[in-house]
């Protein structure tokens, strides 16, 4: 082994010795405090609201619900398409057949589907089918609307009435409920309608003071259970008065029922009002209406099956999209089939 010079001994001794520091014991961990938990309850607060306000709300659900419902949209779709056209009556009358509802011309009557300016053939008077056919279904879609609307606010208004304030008052008005029910609507409807002589409006009325025990008796059930929830008793032990109790608790849960309960009726609504009209008692001639269109074309049957195929297609198919939208809208709003 070769031996070290004196330079590199004296920097060998003179070098830093490694000096062994002890090891260190870890610190001891802090006891947790009152603030720790209030920040970790705050903490786990911030998330919980944050998981719920992206929690799907009651209407987006039952969209997504409907969305999956391909008969449904498709029933939407064609529904679309029938309301499109009938608004459309004043475009149609103007720019595509050039006549209005009322003009006739005799010289052209019975004239068939496709033959010069009459695209769906002309009537027993010479009056445009394809004209009357848009005019008479904004009346008679325009009818089944508003009657639907007053049996929503009608039934709607006395039911939840009965089903909260009880007692005498809830007696009274499902004595009187027994009562509407009890009597057939059809031959009230046909009474009224032959006394009377209404006009669309004044049909729409009579068909919604018909047909309002029905709903107002299912409100009432629904008020009675909503009543009892723990939500309403804690509201009215802060001291809300009825009205806001009804307006901000009770109404918006009545709100999809009410919907789901006017879009299944709107098919029948518009078939009494076609049914009237047929038999002449309801919307009168010369105004249109899909049901008089039928019934003036039932004359004609042998001779040109268009002036009835035509509006009882139309009568056919509206009603059939209402139902079926209805029928969606109902799956999508009921709690045992959403998620």
């Amino acid at each position: 082994m070769a031996q070290l010079t004196t330079d590199e001994l004296e920097r060998e001794t003179t070098a830093d010795p490694v000096v062994a520091t002890p090891l260190r014991p870890a610190p001891a961990e802090a006891a947790p405090t009152l603030s720790s938990y209030a920040q970790a309850e705050a903490y786990q607060g911030v998330l919980e609201r944050a998981a719920l306000h992206k929690t799907p709300g009651l209407y987006t659900r039952a969209w997504h619900v409907f969305r999956a419902n391909k008969v449904a949209v498709v029933a939407l779709c064609v529904l679309t398409l029938v309301v499109i056209f009938v608004l459309s009556a004043g475009i149609i009358s103007a720019h595509v057949t050039g006549f209005t509802p009322e003009e006739n011309h005799l010289r052209d009557k019975l004239t068939p589907p496709l033959t010069g300016n009459y695209i769906l053939g002309s009537d027993g008077n010479g009056r445009d089918v394809l004209t009357r056919l848009a005019y008479g279904g904004r009346v008679s879609l325009r009818i089944a609307v508003l009657s639907a609307f007053g049996i929503f606010f009608l039934g709607g208004v006395i039911g939840v009435i009965a089903g909260y304030v009880g007692g005498m008052a809830d007696s009274i008005i499902m004595r009187v409920v027994d009562v509407g029910l009890s009597i057939p609507g059809l031959p009230l409807l046909i009474l009224i309608s032959s006394l009377f002589s209404p006009g669309p409006e004044g049909l729409a009325l009579v068909l919604a003071f018909v047909s309002w025990p029905g709903i107002a008796r299912l409100i009432r059930g629904e008020t009675l259970s909503l009543k009892q929830r723990d939500y309403v008793g804690a509201a009215y032990s802060l001291g809300s008065s009825p009205t806001r109790i009804i307006l901000r608790h009770i109404l918006p849960n009545l709100v999809p029922l009410l919907v789901v309960y006017t879009s299944l009726s709107l098919p029948g609504l518009m078939l009494a009002e076609t049914g009237l009209s047929f038999l002449g008692i309801g919307v009168q001639v010369p105004t249109p209406s899909w049901g008089n269109m039928l019934g003036d074309g039932q004359q004609f049957f042998r001779t040109n099956i268009s002036l009835v195929f035509i509006p009882g297609l139309m009568i056919y198919i509206t009603s059939l999209s209402m139902y079926l939208v209805g029928s969606g809208l109902r799956d999508a709003f009921d709690p045992k089939l959403t998620q």
